[in-house]
């Protein structure tokens, strides 16, 4: 008898291992084929978003800072003026904020185009310009028209 017993206690007990065993290895099975479908989904996303350029906002105080700053680099002589040879270019349309025509474009005169242009930009006058607004602003200014 007892070792009948013994027998059918192992045999029962391999049983529910090897069971608990399939049942392991059929959920690993299904949670990696579902993690196939989800990093099928994260790689599409990650797709999507890699085009995607979201909206640039820049204030008037912001795009005043950063004008500032620029014609503090261009001012190689540091006089809070720019003449000819500090201009990116010889013949600079920058040379059109000279309102004063003494050939130099002080920091002042740099100031209020800079501003006027930030102006002309901000289409819904709102403070604000958004990359649209100016991607807007600059397709119309080549087309010729108002934007």
């Amino acid at each position: 008898g007892t070792t009948g017993s013994t027998g059918t206690l192992s045999w029962k007990h391999e049983r529910r291992v090897f069971l608990r065993q399939v049942i392991i290895v059929a959920a690993l099975g299904a949670a990696l084929a579902g993690c196939g479908a989800r990093e099928e989904k994260a790689a599409q996303a990650d797709a999507n978003a890699a085009g995607f350029v979201p909206p640039a906002v820049t204030s008037r105080v912001d795009f005043s800072s950063a004008m500032e700053r620029r014609f503090r680099e261009l001012d190689r002589n540091g006089d809070d003026h720019l003449d000819k040879s500090e201009l990116p270019r010889q013949n600079s349309r920058l040379m059109n904020l000279d309102r004063d025509k003494d050939g130099e474009i002080s920091l002042i005169e740099w100031g209020e185009g800079t501003v006027r242009r930030f102006d002309q930009m901000d289409l819904n006058r709102d403070g604000t310009v958004t990359s649209e607004e100016e991607s807007e602003w600059r397709a119309a200014r080549a087309e010729g028209r108002q934007p």
